[in-house]
């Protein structure tokens, strides 16, 4: 692919987190004008600083002065929200407002495979690239919201390639039609709106209501990711969620279901993947090619929990779409293990399993985790709140586990809620995640679980889920095989 050259635009990236460090060195090193901006100083962002030295970026650094507005066009790094100060002024002012995703889909010279959801989207992206991976004779390239941001490689990137992008809400609100472009020109400026020719979306429920306000808000933009297809595009759609399942009523593109009974789904062709039930085994089938072929069964499955199910079926019926082969879905389906933080065995210690599953910030998230276990559970729950229900939660924290360990700032919340629905599950305050998981180590007996499912977000205290787990891990490793 030919260098894309952006001589004589003028650029303002706003956020230096991993988005937009690897968009300011994509824009500086061809030729556009770069201002960076970020609330935070250069203290705090002296790793960012150090990977983008000696390139030609002009920093405003600590708020965002009158300055960022001397510009053609601004990127938002999927940390500002939307309908922000900054946002609102630059649409006053008719600055086009786009981001890195929203570039890096628009200059891809492959086809893009996107995936989004509540809940699951990592695993199952990981999980297509896998299936694509094993028999796509091209590259097949996995990122978006899941690794890292794939614009630096886009020099890289050929027609025969694959490229599979995890996409969340706050990035898809980016991908509708701009209101104006004032006069500009040139592969920065895109005003229409853009969805993937193969776009999935797993599930819809209450999330980042702290970001979007009502679920409406941010249904709507999830559903950016199939409201700009065409009609030979596809859309995969959870048939068991019932957002997801009627939003296949508006759908410009083909809808593509993945779910259980079939029978249910309609038409055959409306079938991706699906569980058949016989004889009290379950297994997973897909639609290939017009014939519905067995993947495997259910038990044959080395990911955990209900919720894994539903995202292997996810990816036969993305994956099925994108023209993967049967053996490479099948033998996916049996061999992959899941991904760092999501249910992750850490070790076993004196008869007691130690999970980490970081990544649930949300109740419903931490749900699916506690209802992948028969085992008793010691759960350590906590962070920062999202302003989402937790009493669903509470009731099977009480059916499931004999200890909660609450930390972070959303404990006096959850302990609230807890207290208010009858059961016999003790509760347990802790200062720390080093607390947290010595109290629960010493809690624990053998055959239980001791299960981190915090269902909040991490920024109370770490950088994000990720760091929250490595520490947990750590923790949980360093305990004594003798106490």
């Amino acid at each position: 692919m030919a260098e894309k050259r952006f001589d004589r635009q003028r650029t303002t990236v706003v956020g230096l987190a991993r988005e937009g460090t690897a968009l300011a060195r994509f824009l500086a090193t061809r030729g556009a004008t770069v201002t960076v901006t970020d609330q935070k100083n250069r203290q705090a962002l002296k790793p960012q600083l150090a990977a983008l030295e000696g390139l030609p970026i002009r920093y405003q650094l600590g708020g965002h002065p009158e300055a960022i507005f001397d510009t053609d066009i601004i990127f938002l790094s999927p940390g500002v929200p939307f309908d922000s100060p900054l946002a609102e002024e630059a649409r006053r002012r008719g600055i086009p407002l786009s981001s890195e995703t929203r570039l890096f889909t628009r200059l891809c010279p492959a086809p893009v495979i996107g995936i989004t959801g509540s809940s699951g989207k990592t695993t199952t992206t990981a999980l297509v690239g896998e299936m694509l991976i094993k028999s796509h004779p091209g590259r097949v390239w996995v990122g978006g919201n899941i690794g890292h941001p794939l614009i630096g490689h886009l020099d890289e990137i050929r027609p025969q390639d694959r490229v599979v992008i995890e996409l969340s809400s706050f990035q898809l609100e980016l991908f509708g039609p701009w209101e104006t472009a004032g006069n500009n020109r040139g592969p920065l400026f895109d005003p229409a709106g853009w969805s993937p020719p193969i776009a999935a979306i797993l599930n819809i429920t209450p999330n980042h209501l702290d970001r979007h306000r009502t679920i409406k808000a941010y249904t709507a933009a999830k559903r950016a990711i199939i409201a700009y297809q065409k009609a030979q595009d596809v859309a995969v759609l959870g048939f068991d969620n019932t957002i997801t399942r009627a939003l296949a009523q508006d759908c410009p593109g083909r809808p593509l279901f993945f779910g259980t009974p079939a029978r249910q789904m309609g038409p055959p062709e409306a079938w991706g993947a699906f569980l058949e039930e016989k004889k009290g085994n379950k297994r997973v089938m897909v639609r290939l090619d017009g014939r519905v072929y067995p993947v495997c069964p259910t038990g044959a499955l080395r990911l955990r929990g209900r919720h894994n199910i539903e995202n292997v079926l996810a990816a036969c019926a993305i994956a099925s779409a994108a023209g993967a082969s049967l053996q490479a879905i099948q033998e996916t389906a049996t061999t992959f293990e899941g991904l760092p933080h999501r249910l992750e065995l850490i070790r076993e210690r004196g008869g007691v399993q130690y999970y980490n599953d970081s990544i649930a910030t949300s109740p419903e998230r931490a749900i699916a985790a506690l209802q992948s276990f028969d085992e008793p559970i010691v759960l350590l729950a906590g962070g920062r709140d999202k302003h989402l229900p937790w009493n669903d939660w509470a009731r099977l924290v009480h059916q499931k586990a004999r200890h909660v360990i609450l930390f972070g700032e959303a404990a006096p919340i959850i302990r609230q809620t807890i207290k208010a629905v009858p059961g016999r599950c003790k509760i347990h305050l802790a200062a720390s995640m080093e607390a947290a998981a010595g109290l629960a180590a010493s809690l624990a007996q053998p055959g239980d679980v001791v299960l981190l499912s915090p269902g909040g977000t991490s920024f109370d205290a770490f950088q994000d889920f990720e760091e929250r787990g490595e520490r947990f891990k750590k923790i949980v490793k360093n305990l004594n095989d003798s106490t």
